[in-house]
């Protein structure tokens, strides 16, 4: 059973759990308590060393078998191959290392996230001290503008007032008191002060329960330190670099051992083998996802969103689900006065001018005091105070007596159930229980559509001025209610409609009240029939709840824990998830998201935790995130559909052409070319345009999805290739020389030109390709096409063709063209949608 929250204990029970007093702690008792608990810092995880890092990129199956075809190209004698592979990923390599080192700051962030000083009762006396050394037991205090530096228990309060939006995702101050609790989650603990709080009014002294990672911030910040998980474009990534490696290895053992049962030379099959390989291997593949991946980060920046991990690009196109907290993300963080209302709950103005009075004169300059004098910026002209009594957290009101040009004037303000009792009166009229009970159901409608609100009341002062006493807040006239609230941000609605019309759900997972949450997600345009509070989260089995979260949009009052366990479950459906936020309670969410988004004006340890920070905290930049990420993995998934497809009909027909004929189809030297022509061609990939049909939904490759591709399309150009083998060797009567230099062509032509077929899922001439595709393609083809005619044809073992046999590969590249726009679409169906 889990232990209960320490805000439920007393402060004499929690210190003799501690083994301690109330009153402090000596000098020798606290450093043998920080030998046992440590300091009250965050654990930073030591960060991999550069050639740890780099170790372990070249570990990945397709820089392995990258590395493999190097060295297969160097030992047959294929340098310049060797050199040009071996330069493609080292510069793959090293924009993500680069990318990847510059881009994780953790520790810096958490240290200028934690508190700067400390005030602890050490030896009987309060010293400062580096909040480091605070342990278990200390008793410290708090002031204006301190960060809170342990958790603890409050044991003495002068009208402290909390801002806890970066640890709860509460938006207004939290007041705070000595006192016993039984609230369920840290937003509702009055009686705890919480590490890394900013104290806006009052002081506090407190009794430390928790330090390091043993707080609220601590546990949030320690998701920082646990090993990212692998990303669905990193995991996709490595399948297809095993399943090529797989296929390559198959394809060299089965082709030598044929060759060399038939009596050809053992040299000559090995090379021709190995040269199969590495025709088979897509090399360019590391350098066009990084490439195309960079130019993504280019063009997301001009966007507002600041890349820091390259392969976050792919999954934020991929992302099925957008889980966002509520303050400063879909709101504006920034309590307004949303207006003011009469005893009968009609619109009116004096509640409000009479409560800016009272908070430009006499208030405690909180957030609700600010968003007054904010509204009404003349209240207070003309009236001076007198007298005052500062909000009292245990009556819950404050009072302040003014003089004006009608005389010395009462206000009290707070809230309304105390006011209300304090009310004899209201709009010259006698205030009994059911008119109490009328307004106070008021109170709970307004909550229900996001409003928080406060009760204004006074009474003209009789008597001489002196010092206000609690007695004074007696025999009132009941002025009316004030109303604020955290107003969503205007271009919400439209950022979530325009994140569902292209396939992403956005669920928001705060840890503000449920009834706030649901009026809010009605308002932004998501289902919010049924709020999830974190305590009925906690009842559901992980079956339970993962079920849950595929029809519910809404949760409130939800820990840092509650919103990651949201987030697993989402991911165990399926999901593929971001997670949008800005406070420390965000962290670990962040952290756990396939996807990770903060903004730049969030806490550090939330941007530090992201994969990418938005410069404008707006729902629509991410849309417009999400849609460059699947232009960006469109243009990736080309190469991809190329690479599975005509390298391997390719490949796979020169084996078979082997098994069959007296000589090798083509010698290794011609492979290798033909295979750096090809790729040469692809360069242009990543500035292609794509198809308003590639961005329309989520979208990412799934190995089935590139082996149907490549089982549909690779033996159709097998096909072709066998009937260029059987035009040439039986119709056409060619020698060796003109046979592979025939096959060469027909090869090269195919591969090249059906780029412009298969690079969009419509018919071809309906999308035209961008001129930064069209030559480089062209262009590689063109020099493909004209070596064998020229001197250097004779260092390929090249032979010029007769113009029958070049009419011949005109025609089948011609009809292979027009039967491959025929199947596309069979290929393409589904390829690289998610769910």
């Amino acid at each position: 059973m889990a232990a209960a929250p320490f805000w439920t204990q007393t402060p004499e029970a929690a210190a003799q759990a501690l083994g301690c007093g109330v009153t402090g702690l000596g000098s020798a008792e606290a450093a043998a308590r920080l030998a046992r608990w440590g300091p009250n810092s965050d654990a930073r995880r030591r960060r991999a060393g550069l050639v740890l890092t780099i170790a372990r990129r070249l570990l990945d199956p397709m820089c392995l078998l990258l590395l493999a075809a190097a060295g297969i190209s160097a030992a047959t004698g294929d340098n310049p191959s060797a050199v040009i592979i071996l330069f493609i990923l080292a510069a793959s390599v090293t924009l993500d290392t680069v990318q990847e080192r510059g881009a994780t700051r953790t520790a810096e962030a958490l240290e200028k996230s934690v508190a700067v000083k400390a005030e602890v009762r050490r030896d009987g006396a309060f010293v400062p001290l580096d909040p480091t050394l605070i342990v278990p037991g200390d008793v410290f205090r708090v002031d204006v503008g301190d960060i809170v530096p342990a958790d603890g228990l409050i044991l003495e309060c002068q009208l402290c007032t909390l801002n806890e939006a970066a640890l709860t995702g509460e938006p207004y101050g939290v007041a705070k008191a000595p006192g016993v609790t039984q609230a369920e989650s840290p937003a509702e603990a009055t009686n705890a002060l919480f590490r890394g709080a900013v104290v806006q009014a009052g002081s506090a002294t407190a009794l430390a329960v928790g330090t390091g990672a043993n707080t609220l911030f601590g546990a949030a910040a320690s998701a920082l330190d646990a090993p990212a998980e692998t990303s669905p474009f990193e995991r996709d990534l490595r399948q297809l670099g095993l399943l090529i490696a797989r296929a390559a290895a198959v394809l060299v053992m089965g082709v030598l051992t044929v060759n060399v049962a038939f009596g050809r030379p053992l040299v000559e099959s090995l090379m021709f083998s190995v040269a199969l390989a590495v025709g088979l291997t897509p090399e360019l593949l590391p350098m066009i996802t990084t490439v195309t991946l960079s130019r993504g980060a280019v063009l997301m920046a001009r966007k507002k969103v600041i890349v820091k991990r390259l392969a976050a690009i792919h999954d934020l196109g991929a992302m099925t689900v957008l889980c966002t907290d509520k303050t400063g993300t879909l709101t504006s963080a920034r309590i307004e006065l949303a207006g003011s209302l009469s005893p009968a709950g009609e619109p009116d103005e004096r509640p409000a001018v009479l409560a800016a009075i009272a908070a430009r004169l006499g208030g405690d300059k909180g957030s609700l005091d600010q968003a007054l004098v904010a509204a009404k910026p003349d209240a207070g002209e003309g009236y001076s105070c007198r007298a005052q009594s500062p909000f009292d957290y245990q009556r819950r009101m404050g009072a302040a007596l003014v003089e004006g040009p009608g005389g010395l004037l009462l206000v009290v303000k707070g809230a309304p159930e105390a006011v209300l009792a304090a009310c004899v009166g209201a709009g010259g009229a006698r205030l009994g229980p059911e008119d109490r009970q009328a307004v106070l159901a008021k109170v709970q409608e307004l909550a229900g559509q996001g409003l928080r609100a406060i009760a204004i009341a006074s009474r003209p002062w009789s008597g001489a001025v002196r010092p206000l006493t609690p007695d004074d807040e007696a025999d009132l006239a009941f002025e009316g209610l004030c109303l604020f609230a955290d107003p969503p941000k205007e271009t919400a609605p439209a950022a979530v409609a325009r994140l569902a019309q292209a396939g992403v759900r956005v669920v928001v997972l705060s840890g503000d009240e449920p009834l706030v949450v649901a009026r809010l997600a009605r308002t932004v345009g998501l289902r919010a029939e049924r709020v999830i509070k974190g305590a009925d989260l906690e009842q559901l089995s992980t079956e339970a709840l993962r079920s849950l979260v595929l029809s519910t949009d809404a949760f409130g009052r939800l820990s840092p824990t509650q919103k990651v366990r949201v987030v697993r479950a989402l991911q165990a459906a399926g999901e593929v998830v971001g997670f949008l936020g800005d406070g420390v309670n965000d962290a670990p969410a962040i952290k756990s998201a396939h996807i990770g988004l903060s903004a730049d004006g969030a806490t550090a340890v939330a941007r530090a935790a992201a994969d990418m920070i938005l410069l404008d905290t707006d729902l629509g930049v991410v849309a417009d995130g999400v849609e460059e990420g699947r232009r960006t993995f469109a243009n990736i998934l080309k190469y991809i559909r190329m690479a599975s497809s005509s390298n391997f009909g390719n490949m796979l027909s020169m084996a078979a052409a082997s098994l069959v004929l007296p000589f090798l189809p083509m010698l290794a030297i011609q492979i290798l070319l033909n295979n750096l022509l090809y790729d040469v061609s692809e360069i242009g990939i990543p500035l292609d345009r794509v198809s308003a049909a590639d961005i329309a939904a989520p979208q990412r490759w799934r190995t089935r999805d590139v082996v149907r591709f490549a089982a549909v399309m690779g033996p159709l150009s097998s096909v072709f290739d066998l009937a260029t083998f059987a035009l040439l060797y039986f119709a056409l009567h060619a020698d060796h020389a003109a046979f592979r230099t025939g096959w060469f062509i027909e090869s090269i032509a195919t591969q090249t030109l059906v780029v412009f077929l298969i690079r969009t899922p419509r018919r071809a001439w309906r999308d035209a390709p961008a001129r930064a595709l069209v030559i480089p393609t062209l262009a590689a083809l063109t020099l493909a096409l004209t070596i064998p005619f020229t001197p250097l044809g004779h260092w390929f073992s090249f032979a010029s063709l007769p113009p029958m046999i070049v009419l011949a590969m005109a025609g089948i590249v011609a009809v292979y063209l027009v039967c491959a726009e025929a199947v596309k679409p069979l290929a393409m169906a589904r390829t690289a949608r998610v769910r």
